[in-house]
């Protein structure tokens, strides 16, 4: 049975911790502002870890700003995306190969796991944007198993560098709106590997 999709959609994004993806993901979130009412959600690595990249908080920051909303930042507010069924679709962007993983068996100990698995239980869309050195190694079993998966759908992905880190695949994170419009008509967007990287 189909649910009526609310106007305008409401999504979730949760962001785990690849990240040398934040800068793209940060223009994502610009792009779909204003066709999408986004509720942020931060694995607890990627709200208080600085990098070489982003001091966390101001990551935080711009994404709260970017999207208008307050994000989940525990286990305990994510676990009511499940009974209270308010998101329209979930995206996990990026996806590490580590949240994949536990993803794929059912493991629930961070915030991203619980909404989640919290969702999932509504039958409504998970899209993955995967981002991972080892998509093409250890973690290539919990790729298949996932991409066939009932409600889950890929965002295009491919080597991004093919010479010196065979096993990596990211996702193509312009092709998040677009990956994420298919999956609400129930739809896998085509095609998904799209490789190398120019």
């Amino acid at each position: 049975m189909k649910t009526e999709i609310q106007t305008p959609v409401t999504l979730g994004f949760a962001i785990t911790g690849s990240f040398c993806t934040y800068s793209k993901i940060l223009e994502v979130l610009k792009t779909m502002k204003e066709n999408y009412n986004i509720i942020p959600i931060f694995s607890e690595h990627s709200s208080t870890m600085d990098n070489r990249f982003h001091k966390a908080s101001d990551f935080v920051s711009q994404v709260q700003e970017i999207t208008g909303n307050q994000g989940l930042f525990s286990i305990q507010e994510a676990e009511p995306i499940g009974p209270k069924g308010y998101l329209d679709a979930l995206v996990i962007a990026p996806c590490t190969g580590n949240t994949m993983a536990k993803l794929c068996h059912g493991i629930t100990d961070t915030t991203v796991l619980m909404a989640a698995k919290a969702h999932l239980r509504n039958e409504k869309p998970l899209i993955i944007s995967v981002s991972t050195n080892d998509a093409l190694g250890m973690n290539f079993k919990n790729l298949g198993q996932l991409m066939n998966a009932k409600n889950v759908y890929f965002v295009p992905f491919g080597q991004d560098n093919y010479v010196k880190k065979s096993n990596s695949m990211i996702a193509h994170t312009e092709l998040i709106p677009d990956t994420v419009e298919a999956a609400l008509k129930g739809q896998q967007i085509q095609p998904v590997i799209r490789s190398p990287f120019s």
